[in-house]
């Protein structure tokens, strides 16, 4: 099989993290639909990898946490209709309201399980006591006491009570209820009133939208495969922290809260894959020697 070069790989993630389908990205680059698959999987693990051992220490005073809704092979409904496909699928994502990184993610389901993982995994990220707001899914809030105790940060929810639309016209039908009250409550600690809001956090929730194409509505571009959604969402999470400038900050994300000294390149990106794949087929060579 022949071997991708650099660039051609370099051109391919470039087109994804653009927001491209892979389908789009297949004509543009002219390559196969299968090849684009192939180099996501790869490049998508490592990215995954590489924001585990890098995303640590995080000296992070505000953190943001919500939920964003996609759905991979068919929604919810469909499925229970006998719709081929997994159904509902959430990504939980925690933004220091600071420097903008995103300090951790999770695909997965909306319930108390997944809650706890996301919440821990969180925690442990972090350096020092930080105040955290998030909306009013209940299961935040066992979550956010077992991972850092009663006391162990300034716990508050924002809750936004909606007014439903009325009418059945097609215009209506996916516009958002009016925000007609915001309550915001102290669960524990002593949290700035301030500074009690999720606005950055759905803010980068459109960043997700809009960048990443398996997040965009009423098209057929979502996600086929668990798999793939958690490949795109490693590959589009790395991109917006390390190699993405954010406008208001000016640098990148990763930067602005000390977990590197620079601006990564998509290629290299592509640079570290490759040395990961050769140290593996050098791995295998050795290996076969040993056995013969």
């Amino acid at each position: 099989m022949r071997r991708l070069s650099t660039d051609k790989r370099t051109a391919i993630l470039s087109c994804l993290v653009e927001g491209n389908s892979i389908n789009a990205t297949t004509r543009i680059c002219s390559v196969s639909k299968l090849t684009v698959l192939r180099l996501l999987a790869d490049v998508g693990s490592l990215c995954a990898e590489l924001h585990d051992s890098m995303v640590r220490d995080v000296p992070a005073r505000r953190v943001q946490v919500d939920e964003i809704w996609s759905f991979v092979g068919c929604k919810q409904k469909t499925k229970k209709a006998g719709g081929q496909g997994d159904g509902d699928c959430w990504t939980w994502v925690a933004l220091d309201a600071d420097s903008k990184l995103v300090v951790s993610y999770l695909v997965g389901l909306r319930d108390a399980g997944y809650a706890h993982e996301f919440i821990s995994d969180m925690a442990s990220r972090l350096t020092q006591r930080v105040q955290l707001t998030s909306d009013g899914l209940s299961y935040y809030i066992n979550a956010v006491f077992d991972a850092f105790g009663y006391e162990g940060a300034d716990f508050a929810m924002l809750l936004k009570l909606f007014q439903g639309q009325r009418g059945n016209s097609s215009q209506v039908r996916y516009s958002p209820g009016k925000c007609t009250c915001v309550l915001k409550r102290v669960m524990s600690g002593e949290p700035d009133g301030d500074h009690i809001s999720t606005s950055y956090i759905e803010r980068q929730n459109l960043t997700v939208r809009m960048q990443n194409r398996r997040f965009t509505r009423l098209t057929n571009a979502f996600s086929k495969k668990w798999q793939n959604h958690e490949h795109a969402l490693a590959l589009h999470y790395f991109n917006y922290n390390f190699c993405r400038k954010h406008q208001t900050i000016g640098t990148t994300p990763a930067i602005a809260a000390g977990v590197t000294n620079r601006v990564w390149k998509i290629s290299d990106l592509v640079v570290r894959l490759e040395q990961e794949e050769k140290a593996r087929v050098g791995h295998t060579r050795i290996n076969r020697q040993d056995r013969t």
